[in-house]
């Protein structure tokens, strides 16, 4: 399974890639906006520390104003980062026209805000290029989030769909364990669950005992 970080925080993005452990990056306008930086300096930079996918969002709700939205956004990005932009498009029937137009001139999607494996299917037969279950939204209202995940993986897995599932709202690690266990292709993680999921209090024991011996064994 793909790990994607899900922050436009610079300092986040650059500090977990050094682990080697980073496939992708996804934002949204509410993380952007908390950079307190210039929209086009935070992608840049996002785009030279991370090979992987990179989501960007289209704010319009207009299907040709997504359109005319994608084609600005990517226009920017410098030309060899291009391959790695996916628009994310909001889950609506003014997206999925969006989205079949856009798979049409070889632009990626990632059809967002999905909530129902019913909705994954149509943004997968609309031609998304990832879908994007929000699972932590479908757990604070009371619904199994992980079992949309399973849904999803079954109908895609019976019929070979290539569009990819990305498991976006994650709240703790285990959510991570449970998308990794159903198949799941992507899991797109806060820094502070990927940090979490570094830690276990055995290992902090551990090394604190090997420590301790080794100071006996200088001596």
């Amino acid at each position: 399974m793909k790990l994607f970080i899900d922050t436009a925080d610079i300092n986040e993005i650059k500090e977990i890639a050094s682990w080697g452990i980073l496939d992708g990056v996804t934002t949204n306008p509410t993380l952007l906006a908390k950079c307190g930086r210039s929209l086009q300096d935070v992608i840049d930079e996002i785009f030279k520390l991370v090979d992987g996918p990179i989501s960007l969002e289209a704010l319009s709700e207009k299907a040709e104003d997504m359109v005319t939205e994608a084609k600005q956004i990517i226009s920017k990005i410098p030309q060899n980062y291009r391959k790695n932009v996916a628009i994310k498009i909001p889950m609506t029937s003014e997206g999925l026209k969006a989205v079949k137009i856009l798979c049409k001139e070889g632009i990626k999607t990632n059809v967002t805000l999905i909530f129902s494996a019913n909705q994954a299917l149509l943004a997968a037969k609309a031609g998304a290029t990832f879908v994007s279950p929000f699972i932590g939204r479908l757990d604070d209202n009371g619904q199994e989030g992980m079992r949309v995940i399973e849904e999803i993986m079954e109908i895609f897995c019976n019929y070979d769909i290539q569009t990819e599932v990305i498991v976006a709202s994650i709240r703790h690690p285990i959510h991570v364990i449970e998308s990794a266990r159903l198949g799941a292709d992507i899991a797109t993680v806060p820094p502070d669950v990927l940090r979490k999921m570094i830690k276990h209090p055995l290992t902090d024991a551990g090394i604190k005992s090997f420590l301790k011996d080794w100071e006996k064994v200088k001596k």
